[in-house]
């Protein structure tokens, strides 16, 4: 079986890929997450998975990679980390009562640049959220390195009227219904 490597160093998507019981390491891609001029929250996406995968893969002959992404749209802008607990609080006041799209790309690449993606979609309802309990969900999970400003794997569920999605563990950051596929189209054996 070939290496697997997993361009990230994201411990939210090393648990969910860990779930597939391959064994596989993990790098820092290292890659520039600034969107392009007039990049749309899709392609920004796509991109950055390929981009991730591409830049661990380049120095690993042999290896399969994956590269993963996940951008938050709202009315057609990308959301991105909040980074902070003020852009946090300003990303939740946003999406309340609101739709928010996530866009959710993976890559599995090998040097040579051969390899597959994938796409996934999850559309999240946000209820409406008074300022107080914004505050008392931030305070409390931080999601400052989280798309979209909450973590719906814990307390960030509670914030929502519904959920659409053809793979749940794609909100947390790496679709692995997807995934699992690329996987046995590479080759890997399928659990």
């Amino acid at each position: 079986m070939a290496r697997l490597l997993l361009a990230s160093t994201s411990p939210y998507r090393r648990e969910l890929l860990q779930r597939l019981r391959l064994p596989f390491d993990s790098a820092s891609p290292g890659v520039d997450e600034t969107p392009l001029a007039g990049e749309r929250p899709v392609e920004l996406v796509q991109r950055l998975a390929r981009d991730k995968a591409a830049a661990v893969a380049a120095g690993a002959a042999g290896a399969w990679v994956i590269g993963s992404d996940q951008v938050a749209e709202l009315d057609g802008v990308a959301l991105g980390k909040p980074g902070a607990r003020e852009a946090a609080l300003s990303q939740l006041e946003a999406m309340s009562g609101r739709e928010v799209r996530f866009h959710t790309a993976v890559a599995l690449l090998r040097h040579d640049g051969t390899g597959h993606a994938a796409l996934d979609l999850t559309t999240v309802r946000f209820r409406r959220l008074e300022r107080a309990e914004i505050e008392r969900y931030v305070d409390a999970e931080l999601p400052f390195d989280c798309a979209g400003s909450f973590k719906a794997e814990g307390l960030g569920i509670a914030l929502f009227d519904a959920i659409e999605s053809q793979d749940p563990t794609a909100l947390v950051g790496l679709p692995l219904i997807a995934t699992a596929r690329l996987l046995r189209q590479a080759g890997f054996p399928a659990p």
